[in-house]
């Protein structure tokens, strides 16, 4: 099998705490995923305990059909898990593939609803569901994407579901809708479709917009859905999902596009600093430690920079603001694990696996070859475990370490694009055809 092209996945120290923060919304160990990448926004689920095996007849503690197609990524707060998707509406011809062989896509030839629904994490029974809009997509998307790969976020008193182009939703957590934003029609390279997801701090709900148009920047309240601050963007279309920190007792927004990379004030939106920029489609979450961001992309070409928050003002392109750099066999889709003094990620779309050290930029292993036939889901960190899952419906579970271990290799009937969750002694894994619920 030989992917291509673009997914639409399309991700607390004193100086330095995480985009979100557990400890404000009763989340204090991390125990539950209220967003894209964790709630650390590393990838790591600092309170889990998952199974390290599991097949169709074994540790599938539920599985439920999901309707319409989507990459997001599930969130899990308490009991709930709250997922999105895009479906035709009842009556609508289905739509069309276009004849452009690699760079192909879907046509936008039928009305979808776009919708999010909330699940019983327990038993997958389905607790409420939320037609959010109703129209035809404006634009197509990637063979392998959807129109429903931003994921949702909470604070655990709101819950956001974002369809980019589609629009921004505030609802409750039992379901009603609170208020809603349009924020236009995005035109995205190549008709290769959206992913960025919203990020959360404090009272601002934050969107990066980059797309073939104007780009932007956008602060939001999160309670009234109200603008705070908006701020042009000289970029081309992106994909990452933006990261917000804060250091020396304020709160920036980092964001990683193909010309710079930026820290923005949270309160103002001035930019702090900038670099250099990734490569083009960039696309994977920058992460961050103890005053180290860590940015990276992979198409046509490598890109990884560690910078030191410390020394980052102005235009830090070539400064000692930047660490270290590593620029070979970075992602193209993925986005880096952060887990434990170590940075892994997958080369391009391929299950090729690199570790180095954060604070160094050493090689611990690889480029290791993984017995995977291609990755868009990020990898995930639990209980001293890295968990990889492949597009071939292959998950497999390595032990975090100095040196490449193999714990074990799991395989059920479906292929994987969104990331693992890991929640308590459970693991959501959503395919394009279900909803899984693996605990022993």
């Amino acid at each position: 099998m030989r992917h291509k092209g673009l997914p639409t996945l399309l991700l607390g120290m004193i100086l330095l705490l995480p985009v979100f923060n557990p400890a404000a919304y009763g989340n204090d160990d991390g125990q539950y995923w209220p967003q894209w990448r964790g709630p650390l926004a590393t990838g790591e689920a600092p309170a889990a305990t998952p199974p390290l095996t599991w097949s169709e007849e074994k540790n599938v503690r539920w599985k439920v059909a999901l309707p319409g197609r989507g990459h997001s990524t599930p969130i899990v707060w308490s009991e709930q898990i709250f997922i999105t998707t895009a479906r035709e509406s009842a009556g609508a011809a289905p739509g069309e593939e276009t004849p452009r062989g690699r760079r192909g896509g879907i046509k936008p030839d039928a009305v979808h609803q776009f919708v999010i629904f909330a699940l019983n994490r327990n038993n997958g029974t389905i607790l409420w569901e939320r037609v959010l809009r109703e129209n035809r997509p404006h634009e197509g998307t990637h063979l392998d994407g959807s129109w429903a790969s931003n994921s949702a976020i909470t604070d655990g008193e709101h819950l956001y579901a974002y369809f980019g182009s589609n629009g921004l939703y505030c609802l409750d957590l039992q379901g009603n809708l609170l208020w809603e934003k349009d924020l236009g029609d995005m035109q995205t390279r190549m008709g290769f479709g959206e992913g960025s997801s919203p990020v959360l701090h404090g009272d601002k709900l934050v969107i990066n917009w980059d797309h073939e148009g104007d780009s932007f920047i956008i602060a939001l309240d999160k309670r009234s859905g109200k603008t705070v601050w908006k701020v042009a963007r000289d970029e081309v279309t992106s994909w990452s999902t933006p990261l917000i920190v804060e250091h020396g007792g304020r709160a920036q927004v980092i964001v990683s596009a193909t010309g710079r990379v930026r820290g923005y004030d949270l309160t103002d939106g001035k930019v702090l600093w900038e670099s250099t920029g990734m490569t083009t489609n960039t696309i994977p979450s920058p992460v961050h430690h103890d005053g180290m961001v860590y940015v990276m992309s992979g198409f046509r070409g490598n890109a990884l920079q560690a910078i030191r928050l410390s020394e980052a003002r102005g235009d830090i392109s070539g400064s000692a603001a930047i660490a270290w750099e590593y620029n070979q066999d970075t992602p193209y889709v993925p986005s880096p694990l952060l887990y434990r003094g170590n940075l892994y990620f997958l080369k391009h779309n391929r299950g090729i696996l690199t570790a180095l050290d954060l604070q160094s930029g050493a090689v611990i292993y690889g480029p290791q070859r993984l017995d995977i036939d291609g990755a868009y889901a990020s990898p995930v960190g639990a209980n001293g475990h890295i968990y990889i899952a492949g597009l071939d419906g292959t998950v497999l579970v390595l032990k975090h370490g100095d040196q490449f271990e193999m714990a074990a290799t799991n395989q059920l009937d479906d292929r994987f694009s969104a990331s693992p969750v890991m929640v308590g002694k459970q693991i959501f894994l959503r395919g394009e055809q279900y909803l899984y619920c693996i605990a022993e």
